[in-house]
């Protein structure tokens, strides 16, 4: 979640409502089309469908509108944005960049609406004191700081009106959204990754389910002092609402300016994380947007927010990741690629196609993990020549391959891990690391 200065904005949310706010979004936009499809024939252009649909005014409209509706929608957007900005048309990649940092909130009157309905109108009378601004606000929810009578300060999470009904619709619509821009071939199938993006989403819009996640976790690192997870109370958490310890902090990026020893720490011990959810417990944390994690200077832990997005690891996925990293760790450029096509990474179409290129790559990657000493997460030369190689084999439609549901989710959060180190321009020896996880017995 980010934090929010923004005015309040009722959420719509019923069904009607919603179809409303992309009925006037598809109206606006047609209309723009039309606009600049005379304006560019005027000058004597003849324009493509997917050139008029991408302009600049569109993608203000449709951020906006989105934006609007909070929910499935504008999650699935922050998701696309994250994992795949640099791979998409700038139009696009605007719309969605535009979603991360535009979450508005519900004004006083529909909160209390809200909250009415989960705890009783009389609600206010077991708080000291209730917060009306949020002090963060994003896709599903926003979070208020409030204060028990017995002095305790917990952190309240309150789901928007409408969401969980309305995830179906909105990732359908979604879907239709970047069909329409182009980004999709209309051979590739997706029918699998959107059934399991509303699953998820559904899972998340699960206060209750978020809870035991989040009690789960607390176990698992409970005597573990680089880490710190709020604690639940039940006794205040349904299904529209979380409930946990309010626990201060400050955002990660501020470690931006830190010592270059604390920032290869704290980035050593959150990649340690991420390898013993993967290959230990079989449970992943897999959202890895930056506002999960917070900082506390005075005691040098890292708070670990939002469960919601919590999964299970299948075995067949952690053992397609270690057999990728004991290959990548061998240097054996065979091994990767039959590893990468075996977990799903590689589409067996894209390596006869293109298989010069997809050695290439692999040879890139295997000499970055080969080098002595700490992985630089700060020398990104190496990311510019892999992206500009996967655009190549990118323009290649016919061998465009959806890896399996749950090895996208974990890479999502390694893709996101390794994001937040080049931020911090971490230095950490991910090879000792890894090794460790992989010398012991997966069973």
């Amino acid at each position: 979640m980010s934090d929010d200065r923004s005015k309040g904005r009722s959420v719509p949310s019923g069904r009607l409502a919603r179809l409303g706010v992309f009925g006037r979004m598809a109206g606006g936009v047609a209309g723009n089309v039309v606009a600049e499809g005379a304006r560019r024939l005027a000058s004597g252009e003849v324009p493509k469908m997917g050139d008029l649909l991408l302009t600049p005014a569109n993608a203000v409209r449709v951020a906006d509108q989105l934006s609007h509706l909070r929910g499935a929608a504008m999650k699935l957007g922050q998701m696309i944005s994250m994992d795949a900005g640099d791979m998409l048309p700038p139009e696009l990649a605007t719309i969605l960049a535009r979603l991360r940092d535009n979450a508005h909130h519900m004004p006083p009157q529909q909160l209390d609406t809200v909250l009415a309905k989960e705890w009783g109108k009389d609600w206010r009378r077991g708080f000291a004191h209730f917060q009306a601004h949020p002090i963060a606000a994003a896709s599903i929810g926003q979070v208020h700081r409030a204060r028990l009578p017995d002095g305790r300060e917990l952190a309240i999470k309150v789901q928007y009106p409408g969401v969980k009904d309305s995830i179906d619709s909105d990732v359908d619509n979604v879907a239709t959204l970047l069909r329409v821009s182009g980004v999709l071939p209309k051979t590739l199938d997706i029918a699998p990754l959107l059934a399991e993006a509303k699953r998820q989403l559904h899972e998340e819009a699960d206060y209750l389910r978020e809870g035991e996640m989040l009690a789960r976790f607390g176990d698992l690192l409970r005597g573990e002092p680089q880490f710190l997870v709020p604690a639940l109370h039940p006794d205040l958490t349904t299904p529209h609402v979380l409930a946990m310890d309010f626990v201060a902090g400050v955002p990660i990026e501020s470690l931006e300016t830190a010592p270059q020893a604390l920032r290869d720490r704290v980035m050593g011990n959150l990649i340690d994380l991420v390898l013993r959810e993967m290959l230990e417990w079989g449970l992943m944390q897999t959202d890895p947007n930056f506002g999960n994690y917070r900082w506390q200077p005075e005691t040098e832990r890292m708070v670990l927010l939002d469960f919601g997005a919590a999964r299970g690891v299948p075995a067949e996925t952690a053992h397609g990741y270690r057999t990728l990293l004991e290959a990548g760790l061998s240097g054996d450029r065979d091994a990767v690629r039959e590893a990468a096509v075996a977990a799903g990474f590689l589409g067996p179409a894209a390596v006869v196609a293109h298989r010069a290129l997809v050695d290439r790559m692999i040879d890139v990657v295997i000499g970055e993990l080969g080098k002595a000493g700490p992985f630089d997460f700060g020398d990104r030369a190496f990311v510019g020549v892999l992206r500009d190689q996967g655009i190549d084999m990118a323009r290649d439609r016919s061998t465009w391959h959806v890896p399996p549901v749950d090895t996208l989710f974990v890479q999502r959060k390694i893709s996101g891990t390794a994001l937040l180190a080049a931020r911090l321009k971490a230095r950490v020896d991910v090879r000792s690391l890894a090794q460790t996880y992989l010398e012991r017995d997966p069973g």
